[in-house]
């Protein structure tokens, strides 16, 4: 067979293996000329071939294709694309920078990467990423598929893939340490601590020079590709190896019954702003994958990255959703949060769209009909949507939980109401838009900003170690130090502090939605203070698994919640049934110290409530103080109180392990008053008796 390029074909983008070779297929609109590059090694600092291809026989339209006999899985390749260079007219072409694939499925990068070079004026070949010819067919998943578990069953474990394994003290052998492989060897763990769900920060290629000079890029929101998994978690750092890695990961994380949900950018690049890198998108077509200013010599900046993803672009969209159903198709992923959602709401302007084509086209996509799709729903620009986020299966990280219920806990003033809507699922929020009640992920603390254990030990960012002068990360943590900022020997403080942490942990567990843990904070994981560890691949923001012995009581504290909160039905959540519906058939009632009199004042540091579980076994009453004295609080009488007892599941101001129990094991409250030590979290459980409510209240 011949071995002289064919024409190719449009269909499909990226390097497809075809019966008579590879084929390639990239979009560019204005492009005048195009090279594909084929190297022998990822280093090689000259093409081992160079194929021109022809306008007239090797572009349909907007693609530029062609068919290349001989060559098979594992070839690296790049593109050279010839262009005016005209910022002024959305045009930034450079014949000289090697380009990855925009649909590529693997990146290989060399020992002599350099972010740099991509940036400078002139050729870049010997330091560049470079693409890698893939068929994702050839793997045996073994009858695997995504789990596809209902919200209701869901307790999601936010973790960073490498960080997760890579200290020492992980008791993994140094090579499988930081790995896709190591996550595996670590999946009794999550088991055990009960967690249904991993969401993992970001797993596509990224650009670990993306950072200060001296530093790594380890959060990873800064891509490369949409479509390759980052080789930087494999092992053996080949990129084909990668892909395979990650898919054992997958398909070990289903047979534990986990599910993998991934943290995906489709907001920004890292090719950051004008004067930044070219990689990819601005070398093939800079305004179509990009929203420009418009001056056009400016990127817009609705990331706070240096540039914005022209989601909307019929091009642009086109790639996300591929990209979305090549990873539940290809890599059996079970499901998406995406990050800075409410971009993908912005036109080619940058304003906002009432209905969002890419939006749209990601809810109603078949390939994505089973899957978790969450939206981390504002941006870096001010636009903020949680709460109206469009759409019927999207769900939403609930920012307001996470503040409201840091400030209910910490004391601040007129915190009970805002927590209480908060614990329902917020209705405030919600109620109007018939959502169901998991559409609402809630969490108190996630990778960006205070660890639980830093939330309760400081009350200023402490980012030093940034290079930054700690001007980076927010400066509204809404947390307190509990008396002395940082790390102490003081035995008031750490009970204290003890104390928070459970007190967060409980309303986290037992609200209306669906729970988001942030890895470590089961162990009391610490930051020494710095709430944006995106730069910090070291201790300080791995996982410390010698933390399971020091705080051995939080880590009992947190799974026997868990196992209660998913194994007794005590949790306020349900599938297929409104917020209202719930809500109502909850039977909620509030109270303060006395019953049905709840204090919304400013003043008011108290929260209580009553409830029934949806399956009619069981009423329960929650009481928390955020008084610094304790409260004495009147409990629900029962229809038959000689029979009917409360009994104490929950109480965060004892002493372990006496702070929460199994319902079979809870003690019995023998009076009709329960009094609340400061700072702490009451749960209690009798027996459901048809008659033993008044009338419902279903919003404070």
């Amino acid at each position: 067979m011949s071995s002289e390029p064919l024409p190719g074909q449009a269909y499909p983008l990226g390097a497809s293996i075809q019966a008579e070779g590879v084929n390639f297929s990239v979009y560019s609109r204005n492009a005048t000329g195009m090279e594909l590059l084929l190297f022998d090694g990822v280093d090689d600092v000259r093409p081992a071939r160079t194929i021109k291809l022809d306008a007239e026989r090797n572009r349909t339209f907007q693609y530029w294709h062609v068919l290349v006999p001989g060559i098979e899985v594992g070839q690296i390749y790049g593109f050279r694309v010839r262009g005016p260079w005209a910022p002024e007219r959305r045009l930034r072409f450079d014949s000289q920078k090697l380009l990855i694939d925009p649909y590529g499925l693997a990146v290989a990068v060399g020992q002599d990467y350099d972010r740099r070079a991509a940036a400078r004026p002139g050729p870049n070949l010997g330091h560049a990423m470079k693409s890698v010819v893939f068929d994702p067919g050839r793997y045996d998943w073994e009858g695997d598929r995504p789990l596809q578990r209902s919200y209701s069953e869901t307790v999601i474990y936010e973790m960073h893939v490498a960080g997760f394994t890579r200290n020492p003290n992980s008791g993994l052998p140094a090579e499988r340490r930081g790995t896709y492989a190591g996550l595996v060897d670590k999946l009794p763990y999550l088991q055990e601590l009960g967690v249904t769900a991993v969401e993992l920060l970001p797993v596509y290629q990224f650009d670990e020079q993306d950072c200060p000079d001296g530093l790594s890029n380890y959060w990873g929101y800064s891509p490369v590709s949409f479509f390759a998994p980052h080789v930087g978690y494999s092992m053996n750092k080949d990129p084909l190896g990668a892909i395979d890695e990650f898919r054992d990961m997958v398909k070990a994380c289903h047979r534990a019954g986990i599910e993998v949900i991934l943290d995906v950018v489709y907001n920004h690049t890292a090719e950051g702003n004008e004067r930044g890198p070219t990689f990819c998108y601005r070398g093939f077509e800079d305004d179509a994958y990009y929203i420009l200013e418009e001056s056009a010599a400016q990127y817009s900046n609705y990331s706070g990255t240096g540039n914005t993803v022209n989601a909307n672009h019929s091009v642009v969209r086109r790639m996300i959703v591929d990209s979305l159903t090549y990873w539940v198709t290809h890599m059996h992923v079970d499901g998406f949060r995406f990050d800075l959602a409410s971009i993908l709401s912005r036109d080619e302007q940058g304003r906002p769209l009432e209905n969002p084509p890419v939006l749209w086209a990601i809810e109603s996509d078949p390939a994505l009909a089973g899957t978790k799709i969450i939206a981390e729903a504002w941006d870096a620009a001010g636009l903020y949507q949680v709460g109206s986020f469009l759409g019927d299966r999207w769900t939403e990280w609930n920012g307001r939980f996470r503040d409201d219920i840091r400030s209910f806990v910490k004391g601040d003033k007129a915190g009970p109401r805002s927590a209480a809507a908060r614990m329902l699922g917020s209705p405030d929020m919600y109620l109007h838009q018939e959502r169901e009640p998991g559409q609402s992920i809630n969490f108190v603390t996630c990778h960006d900003g205070f660890t639980l254990n830093d939330l309760v030990s400081y009350n200023e960012k402490h980012n030093e170690e940034n290079r930054e002068g700690n001007r980076d990360g927010t400066n509204n943590n809404v947390s307190w130090n509990c008396g002395v900022e940082g790390a102490t020997d003081d035995p008031d403080i750490e009970a204290l502090r003890n104390r928070q942490v459970k007190n967060f942990l409980a309303l986290l567990l037992v609200s209306v939605g669906t729970p988001m843990l942030l890895m470590g904070d089961e162990v009391r994981r610490t930051q020494r203070g710095n709430n944006n560890v995106y730069c910090q691949d070291n201790e300080l923001s791995w996982m410390d698994w010698s933390l399971l012995e020091k705080h051995r009581d939080i880590l009992r504290f947190t799974k026997s919640l868990i196992r209660g909160r998913l194994g007794m039905d005590i949790a306020l959540t349900m599938d297929q049934m409104s917020l209202s519906s719930f809500l109502t058939q909850a039977g909620v009632r509030w109270h303060g110290t006395r019953l049905d009199q709840p204090d919304w004042g400013d003043a008011a540091r108290l929260m209580s409530a009553s409830f029934t579980n949806l399956s009619k076994t069981r009423e329960l009453q929650i009481i928390a103080n955020a008084y610094f004295e304790p409260l004495s609080c009147e409990l629900v009488p029962a229809v038959d109180d000689d029979v009917h007892h409360w009994h104490r599941l929950i109480d965060t101001f004892r002493d372990a392990p006496h702070d929460v129990t199994r319902v079979e094991d809870a003690p019995r409250i023998e009076e009709m008053q329960y009094e609340v030590g400061p700072y702490s979290v009451v749960l209690l459980v009798r027996p459901y008796v048809t008659g033993a409510d008044l009338p419902a209240e279903t919003a404070p």
